[in-house]
């Protein structure tokens, strides 16, 4: 057997240990995304296989290598403003609604991967705010989440490659919202970096401590999730609204059968949901 190669029973086992933890459930025949995954913490372990890697977290006492793990099962690509209309949505339809607040826009990103999504809320604040200057008078606080402590330090650093840059980033947005940093490397500017607070948090525990928002985008997460955890992370959702607010999730997720806490605003494009 290959050092990277699983048993069916070992796969089936790691596959109800990642359900457990965060969640997710992986398909009957995802084990080449564990594979390549898993491969990098071979070596940083010390263990021989991927069996021997796997059989390990699922141990008791391997607290460390488990945060590594999920870690590394959780971690996702991501572009900035993707699907562009949510973002422009916030600047036509959404922001407007909320002029004459007399405290800051609370706005949650509740799944921040590496840091795209809740940057690119925080500039489209900006835009809006130069394009209608005194609509958000206090301006907004942004609290961005994920599961991930790699991530969340890559967020914090706000550093990203040329890569990463050229995943649905304009030139002109670029210009203005980045600094180069050498190496072919740009740093969000400190205007932005400032309104993004990033915390760790599973979404499945309680998000009590984050208080309440006016608008929580969970965008691309849903998707990963068996129904009946999806409907239970949308009623905790609904409790983390403001009375009216808006739950902004993926082009391809609907709250179908899922909740009836929400009302669906049909916009052009896309849908979104607001709390009844």
């Amino acid at each position: 057997m290959n050092s990277k190669d699983l048993q069916q029973s070992e796969y089936d086992q790691f596959r109800l240990f990642l359900e457990q933890q965060c969640g997710i459930v992986l398909g009957e025949n995802k084990q080449y995304l564990v594979k390549s995954r898993l491969a990098p913490l071979m070596k940083r372990f010390n263990v021989e296989s991927l069996s021997q890697l796997v059989n390990k977290t699922l141990g008791l006492h391997e607290r460390q290598l488990r945060a590594a793990v999920v870690d590394a099962m959780t971690t996702n690509e991501t572009l900035w403003f993707r699907d562009q209309y949510p973002f422009e949505l916030l600047k036509t339809k959404l922001f407007p609604e909320f002029k004459g607040l007399n405290r800051p826009l609370k706005i949650w990103s509740a799944a921040s991967s590496s840091g795209q999504e809740p940057y690119s809320i925080a500039m489209s604040v900006a835009e809006f705010q130069t394009s209608s200057p005194g609509v958000l008078r206090m301006g907004a606080q942004i609290v961005a989440t994920d599961i991930s402590n790699t991530m969340l330090d890559m967020c914090k650093h706000a550093e990203y490659d040329a890569l990463a840059l050229a995943r649905g980033l304009s030139a002109e947005r670029r210009k203005k919202f980045f600094k180069d940093s050498g190496n072919g490397m740009a740093q969000v500017i400190d205007p932005i970096k400032k309104q993004v607070n990033f915390r760790h948090l599973n979404l499945l525990d309680s998000y009590a401590l984050l208080g309440k928002f006016d608008i929580i985008f969970c965008r691309n997460v849903l998707i990963y999730f068996a129904p009946e955890v999806k409907a239970k992370i949308i009623a905790k959702f609904s409790q983390a609204l403001n009375p009216k607010g808006y739950l902004l999730l993926g082009a391809s997720e609907s709250m179908s059968g899922l909740s009836n806490d929400f009302d669906m605003v049909r916009c052009n494009p896309g849908i979104i949901y607001q709390k009844k």
